[in-house]
């Protein structure tokens, strides 16, 4: 594992630009898994700047990691997500993004293998140890890309509904954890005093479904940027 440490949220911003960027350099093809959400924000403004109208980034293809699904939408939840923040802003092709939802969840890893394996992955942690879309409740480290059924009564359907005017259809779909580490890079970031604390049980605590992301820490290619408030409990 290594370990960077920024001063702050730009530092960590710049920082996690310049490691997706440097995968994108390459005469082959590039296949990413990026996240949406708020601490990616300004990693994405940086990314604009260095990849609207470059035509020579057309070998990089991109791949959503979970969705919630949306009633009546094309998209769901995360594809929206990454829409507004990144593919349009940076004019990625179409043709290069290859949509996860609940219609091919089955088929997904078959196709990330035949399409040569993701090269990064770049994943959040959330408060509770989730990383992609696997919560304590549902995760099996063995898991490969599965549905998530959301009970419409349960706090996490009531959490959707409050993220968005769109009404979420119940279901989810996610990289398990095997998904997730048969990546050939991970890298894992995050900002801010109120993630320190999960942060330190998912780096120095046990392996176990109750922090799921603590099951990134074997994976052998794992790339942790944080900035000082993040890693004030290391």
């Amino acid at each position: 594992m290594k370990l960077i440490i920024t001063s702050d949220y730009e530092e960590m911003s710049q920082i996690s630009a310049q490691i997706v960027l440097a995968k994108m350099y390459t005469n082959t093809r590039v296949n990413l898994a990026l996240t949406a959400g708020s601490t990616p924000a300004r990693m994405y403004k940086i990314l604009k700047e260095q990849m609207a109208n470059r035509e020579y980034f057309s070998h990089v293809h991109f791949y959503n990691f979970d969705e919630i699904g949306l009633e009546n939408e094309e998209f769901g939840l995360t594809m929206q997500a990454l829409n507004e923040q990144f593919y349009n802003p940076c004019t990625i092709n179409k043709d290069n993004l290859h949509v996860l939802d609940t219609s091919n969840y089955q088929n997904y890893d078959s196709t990330i293998e035949a399409d040569g394996g993701i090269d990064l992955i770049l994943v959040g942690i959330g408060a509770d140890g989730h990383f992609c879309g696997n919560l304590p409740q549902f995760t099996k480290f063995e898991s490969e890309t599965y549905l998530m059924p959301i009970e419409k009564d349960s706090e996490e359907f009531k959490l959707l509904q409050s993220l968005s005017d769109k009404k979420p259809t119940g279901l989810a779909v996610t990289f398990g954890p095997k998904t997730v580490m048969n990546a050939k890079q991970v890298v894992l970031f995050a900002n801010g005093k109120h993630k320190a604390e999960i942060v330190k049980k998912a780096l120095q605590g046990p392996v176990t479904t109750d922090v799921p992301s603590s099951i990134l820490k074997l994976h052998p290619n794992l790339v942790v940027v944080l900035d000082a408030e993040a890693a004030s409990l290391l």
